[in-house]
């Protein structure tokens, strides 16, 4: 590939955003650029003691119809998609007086921020922008002799080329802004297409088009011979995508994947109710705790197994305070994130160079409305966000004998915590806390003997006569296809159980429960998680 410069003479400038606006288009005029503009940015360029042409005299057409009819016009993509070397096109151009166009800055109606700040429909509808996608693919395509710019971020590399050559830009540039460009159409188009869906219901559109901005590029993926990068979507939900990272390294791809499933878990607890600790390893939480303060739901969250919780990833529900940081900083925990953080708590975690301190500002709603999407090979599973919270559910007694007050706590704290653990998923709790997690297990007994073991293990490294899952409540993310399973957690202990319930062999466990004394709830909703 070569060079290939093209100089620039005339550029075209429409932004919404005007950052570094008057800055660009100065450098512009002093490489003897003609600035041709629209709108606000014309007034602006022109408040700025510059030089600049209205569109409206290169198209000899005022701006109409609410300014949604100004650039789509010959002048305008004739002089964007004319190919210079072209005989046929240069002839046309002279015969219909179109003036090249070399250089094109747009960026879009801000139609993202406008549902963002929750606006009416006709509003977000008279932010979609038009003629701004149509320039911008008109000059992406025609990369070989025009630059397009669609965000601020490129001003300094295109002035860069233009001062390195002689006022010209290079064909690999031009190839790298169209490649953004087309990009960044798509993203535009994908956010309101989705949001077009939302309102009107539709759960299975023909077409499903996602996007995203890059926050980072990573060091790598999931293993270092796999690329990766993090990409921030138009759903502006708490979390680590919107949290501000105050010290420590830059978070890898496991990092972020572990903190979302931190923060999302820790969300189903109201820090107005409770404080609450969430500590996750490989994506399952390995302990989790409701107490009296940060610090002792910490400790009690760690007590179920402080042995997965080393090197793991940290959420609180409240803001973080001096006791609390202390006490984590007495093992290595890659981060923690949590709404906010006391100026004391920062100056603690400051101590530990590596450890990554997020702060989202807030906590996901767990009954937002939403939707996930992994890929398979050749496609999309799309599906809505798991909502359903145990705060809006019934708990059905299905048993000769109900649980108890302090049972009934402690099935609702195990059943908020199955939610977001791989399956197949056993969680022993005991008050309000997890004392054994068994996830992603191929059978459901074999989640309820690993978590039994790993409650014995956390035992004797506690120096406990027994195991707390004695008297501890179990919960199941789905039901219990045999009594096994549930015998199995009959035998660690367990005297209560909830589980969604459905199965063919429902009477079969509900018998078996009776025959134990043990109290069992339904709730008919299950937290399938893969």
């Amino acid at each position: 590939m070569t060079d290939h410069p093209r100089r620039v003479t005339r550029a075209l400038l429409s932004v919404s955003d005007k950052t570094g606006l008057i800055e660009f288009a100065k450098a512009l005029a002093a490489h003897d650029v003609e600035l041709v503009s629209t709108g606000g940015t014309a007034k602006a360029i022109a408040a700025a003691g510059l030089k600049v042409k209205d569109v409206s005299d290169l198209t000899g057409f005022p701006e109409m119809m609410d300014g949604r009819v100004k650039t789509l016009h010959p002048k305008v993509h004739g002089g964007l998609l004319a190919i210079r070397d072209n005989k046929e096109h240069a002839e046309a151009m002279k015969t219909h007086g179109i003036a090249p166009i070399d250089l094109l800055v747009v960026n879009l109606y801000p139609f993202e921020a406008t549902v963002d700040k929750g606006a009416g429909f006709e509003d977000c509808i008279e932010n979609i922008d038009i003629g701004g996608p149509a320039m911008i693919r008109a000059a992406a395509k025609n990369h070989d002799d025009v630059a397009v710019v669609v965000e601020a971020d490129d001003y300094k590399a295109v002035l860069d080329e233009l001062a390195a050559n002689k006022g010209a830009t290079t064909l690999k540039l031009r190839r790298r802004l169209a490649a953004k460009a087309y990009a960044r159409t798509a993203a535009y188009d994908a956010a309101i297409s989705n949001w077009f869906n939302r309102q009107l219901e539709i759960d299975a559109p023909d077409f499903r088009a996602f996007g995203g901005k890059l926050i980072q590029s990573l060091r790598y993926g999931e293993n270092p011979h796999q690329t990766a990068a993090f990409y921030a979507t138009p759903d502006k939900r708490p979390g680590v995508s919107t949290a501000r990272q105050l010290q420590g390294k830059e978070l890898s791809y496991n990092n972020i994947n572990d903190t979302d499933a931190a923060y999302e878990c820790i969300g189903e607890f109201d820090a107005k109710r409770t404080a609450a600790c969430v500590i996750v390893k490989h994506a399952n939480p390995c302990g989790v705790a409701e107490g009296t303060s940060l610090v002792d739901a910490y400790r009690k969250a760690l007590a179920c197994d402080s042995t997965s919780a080393f090197g793991g990833i940290i959420a609180m529900n409240r803001a973080l305070d001096a006791d609390t940081a202390r006490e984590i900083t007495k093992i290595f925990t890659e981060v923690i994130i949590a709404p906010d953080a006391s100026e004391e708590a920062i100056a603690i975690i400051g101590g530990k160079k590596n450890l990554r301190l997020l702060l989202a500002g807030s906590l996901p709603d767990p009954r937002a409305p939403g939707l996930t999407a992994k890929t398979v090979a050749g496609g999309l599973l799309v599906q809505s966000r798991d909502n359903a919270v145990v705060d809006d559910m019934t708990f059905k007694v299905m048993t000769k004998r109900a649980p108890t007050d302090a049972e009934m706590r402690d099935l609702k704290f195990a059943f908020r915590v199955a939610k977001h653990v791989k399956s197949n998923t056993i969680i022993y709790a005991k008050d309000l806390a997890t004392v054994g997690i068994g996830a992603g297990q191929m059978s459901r007994v074999d989640s309820a003997r690993i978590a039994a073991r790993k409650a014995q293990d956390a035992a004797n490294e506690l120096k406990l006569a027994e195991p707390l899952t004695n008297g501890s409540v179990v919960a199941s993310d789905a039901f219990f296809p045999f009594a096994d399973g549930m015998l199995a957690c009959i035998e660690a202990g367990a005297t209560a159980v909830v589980q969604p319930g459905g199965s063919m062999r429902d009477d079969e466990v509900i018998k078996a429960a009776d025959e134990h004394g043990i109290a069992m709830v339904f709730t008919g909703t299950r937290h399938f998680r893969h």
